[in-house]
């Protein structure tokens, strides 16, 4: 990997952090409550991922079109909704809706030293290494 690579990358992780601080993202309590339909309910969380939607689907479709893909990030098409695919996502929804903290601002509290990111970021690699263990070799 380029060195050019690694420092983008650094440097797109680190403006993802600060938004996600700037913004409130990075608090579990407003993730649960985003994810409480039928008690105090906080919309926020829908606005963000509406705009990081919007900007992202463009390049997405620029992508498709172009028939390219950063490394790493295969676009699916809708054919490929593997029941695997479909139970990782189950997993991923019960983990976060459980914890309320998502990967992204799980890793942004880890510079914290939030004791609960720290339990969250240990059951991410956990859960990880348990899905390297399962996946065929072959698959990639």
């Amino acid at each position: 990997m380029r060195l050019t690579h690694i420092v983008s990358a650094f440097a797109f992780g680190l403006i993802l952090g600060a938004g996600l601080v700037l913004s409130g993202m990075a608090d579990p309590g407003r993730v649960k409550a985003f994810l409480d339909i039928t008690g105090a309910w906080n919309p926020s969380l829908a606005l963000v991922m509406g705009g990081a939607i919007a900007v992202a689907a463009p390049a997405f479709a620029l992508a498709r079109r172009r028939n390219i893909a950063p490394r790493g990030c295969g676009i699916a098409d809708d054919k490929q909704a593997t029941p695997r695919l479909i139970l990782g996502a189950a997993l991923f929804g019960l983990g976060w809706g459980l914890s309320g903290i998502c990967p992204g601002p799980g890793l942004v509290l880890l510079g914290y030293g939030a004791r609960r990111a720290l339990i969250f970021a240990a059951t991410m690699v956990i859960g990880a290494r348990l899905a390297a263990l399962f996946t065929p070799p072959d698959d990639p």
